[in-house]
């Protein structure tokens, strides 16, 4: 088929048969004018109306089709389904009670922009996380742009503004057909729960706890939010399902809101016992994750390493003019709530250079079906005779043959005497520019020189490659332990989101849960290696090289992995209200009373099951049939004791007796 062409101050010329041919499809729409061009379009057209035409009668037959028809194909496959929670409940006369509140984590609340750049035209009140993130696809740089926080202040940069999304929309899909509240969600409305009894306390995950409350007065919304919820009620309490970092966020406003103006919100010592039934901790982090220190170390967490090392060239070398790792390093850094998750306790929790509470764990091992405290504690006490022995104590290790050795035989050199000198590379790398930059050579072979951190020389580590961050972090968090937390240095809200330097609320009449999954490897510690990338690269790496075979299968793809909800280890998820809460201690004087619910994970059967059922992933548990009966129990007025106490698969009693905590 021919094509005509209009070139500019010319008319090509054409034969009669030619001419002939271009009328006829100029008068039967194949051939279309296009800024200046003529072309044929027959094919595409034909192909396009196929598509659509396909697409709207599957369209039609769907919406056609009865409402029970997915369930019948699944069924006749599967078997009979479940009835969801809310339903079952409804069934047994369960009707919605106490109001609840839902505290989301990091990344799962919707941010929207209110004020932006020239680059950001047309994007007012569209968000910028969560969603579809059409955005971060047309123009990256715009987006980490828009999506850093000021390097100095922790805050808002000039001429930016970006805000939580509010309202129940804000975190029950992270992007579309991705669950994350929606579930826990509909299933509460089976017995009644609507929107003026449930509240999604929506922050800013970026910025620093206190700030959220210095910028957008977050902290005081929650509070006017739960205590118009307790008025309007009759008096009920509320129930608090915090996820995630939500975990910590809540932990601190506890605090916050005892504490007089204006630092803290003036609600006095009893507001909690006043206002709170219980606070149901899903997936908490109240301990730090060491996949904290991966991210903010290198950029990088297991999966990332596992992408990186099949395809090193999509995510290292340059394309138009964006290095990934690099950016969302420089984007993550200024996000002070990620320094909330660096691992708390030190090496007294997470274990020194030759012990760690989870040592003797068997990553091969499989979890008991049934819940008897007994009977699980003697499966747990039966290891292989063989069984490696993890350092799990040393969270990065340069080399994996250091990982093994005892700690007489590791040569190291104090980095902290290092002198850092300005890396040359300073005039070419302005666009990824990370503090590392500004370590020069000697700096990164000092790092690597020291060969092993543990948890308490990762926050030096930390302080050494990223000044910046940390000069910011240590003036919002801490990590240490408390000796006497009558000391009135613990009154600043620094100490807040830690367990271990915070009591908790006057409050005997409330319970605090513990509600996670096991049964999923989860990082615990990270095998490193020097990156061979040139001067813009970032220096350090997961070493995806470092395998543990049949010998260690607990090392994979330079990663030790631990048992959990492939987030947060159980030691970080469990140990308060196993041990650091139980009864009265000096963390918990007015004896709140504590339960550790575990999920045992299993998989979905089938793609028809989506995400699972019985999913103990980090995410996916707030799917999970079990674990939203036990929140709608408690919210329609159940307590610890009528769930059946604790619900234990895992190790938890046994690492947390090993740790020698003062209580």
């Amino acid at each position: 088929m021919s094509i005509l062409r209009r070139r500019k101050g010319t008319e090509n010329k054409k034969t009669e048969p030619e001419y002939e041919e271009f009328k006829e499809k100029k008068s039967n729409g194949s051939l279309r004018k296009r800024k200046g061009r003529w072309s044929c379009v027959d094919g595409c057209c034909w192909f396009v109306g196929c598509i659509c035409c396909i697409w709207w009668l599957l369209l039609f037959l769907y919406n056609a089709m009865p409402a029970s028809f997915p369930q019948y194909v699944t069924e006749a496959i599967t078997g009979p389904l479940p009835d969801p929670p809310g339903v079952k409940l409804a069934k047994e006369g369960l009707r919605a009670k106490h109001p609840v509140v839902f505290v989301p984590g990091i990344v799962t609340g919707g941010l929207e922009l209110w004020e932006g750049h020239q680059c950001a035209e047309g994007l007012f009140r569209k968000r910028l996380w969560g969603g579809t993130f059409g955005e971060l696809y047309k123009r990256p740089l715009c987006w980490v742009e828009h999506m850093s926080l000021d390097n100095e202040t922790g805050l808002d940069p000039s001429g930016i503004r970006i805000r939580p999304v509010s309202g129940l929309v804000a975190a029950d899909y992270f992007a579309p057909g991705y669950f994350v509240w929606a579930v826990l969600i509909a299933n509460l409305a089976r017995i009644g729960y609507e929107e003026k009894n449930m509240y999604m306390a929506a922050y800013d995950w970026r910025i620093s706890f206190q700030n959220t409350e210095v910028r957008d007065q977050t902290l005081s919304r929650i509070k006017s939010n739960i205590e118009l919820m307790v008025a309007s009620s009759g008096g009920k309490k509320v129930v608090i399902i915090p996820h995630s970092m939500g975990v910590l966020y809540f932990l601190h406003f506890m605090k916050w809101v005892e504490a007089p103006a204006p630092m803290g919100g003036g609600g006095g010592s009893d507001w909690c016992a006043k206002h709170l039934k219980a606070v149901m901790n899903i997936g908490g982090p109240f301990l730090g994750v060491p996949k904290a220190v991966s991210g903010l170390f290198s950029a990088e967490a297991k999966d990332i390493a596992a992408a990186r090392s099949m395809a090193p060239s999509f995510l290292e070398n340059e394309m138009f003019n964006f290095q990934t790792l690099q950016h969302v390093m420089r984007m993550t850094r200024t996000w002070d709530s990620t320094m909330s998750m660096i691992p708390k306790g030190g090496d007294t929790i997470w274990g020194g250079l030759d012990w760690s509470p989870e040592e003797g764990h068997e990553c091969n091992e499989k979890k008991p079906k049934n819940n008897s405290t007994q009977t699980s504690e003697n499966d747990r006490t039966r290891k292989s005779a063989n069984a490696t022995r993890v350092k799990y104590g040393r969270l990065i290790s340069f080399g994996k043959h250091v990982a093994d050795l005892h700690s007489s035989e590791i040569e190291r050199i104090d980095f902290r005497d290092a002198l850092k000198g300005k890396s040359h590379a300073n005039s070419t790398c302005r666009d990824v520019w990370t503090e590392y930059h500004d370590m020069g050579i000697g700096g990164v072979k000092a790092v690597a020189d020291y060969k092993v951190y543990t948890a308490g020389s990762v926050l030096d580590l930390l302080h050494f490659v990223a000044p910046k961050l940390m000069k910011r972090g240590s003036a919002h968090f801490s990590y240490g332990i408390a000796d006497d937390l009558d000391d009135k240095k613990y009154e600043h809200y620094k100490y807040w989101s830690n367990p271990l330097e915070t009591k908790l609320p006057n409050a005997p009449g409330m319970e605090i849960f513990s509600m996670y999954g096991v049964g999923i490897p989860t990082e615990r510690a990270y095998v490193y290696k020097l990156s061979p990338g040139g001067d813009c690269y970032i220096p350090f790496q997961i070493d995806t090289s470092a395998e543990g075979g049949s010998e260690s299968p607990c090392l994979k793809g330079g990663v030790f992995h631990i048992d959990g909800d492939e987030t947060v280890p159980i030691l970080s998820a469990g140990y308060m209200c196993v041990k650091g809460w139980r009864g009265k201690t000096r963390f918990n004087p007015s004896g709140i009373r504590t339960f550790i619910r575990e999920y045992n994970h299993a998989p979905p059967a089938n793609l028809l099951e989506g995400r699972g059922t019985q999913s103990g992933a980090h995410v996916d548990i707030m799917g999970n049939f079990a674990l939203i009966e036990d929140i709608i129990r408690v919210a329609a007025g159940a307590t610890g004791e009528d769930l059946g106490g604790d619900q234990v698969y895992s190790g938890i009693f046994k690492w947390s007796e090993r740790i020698k905590l003062k209580l």
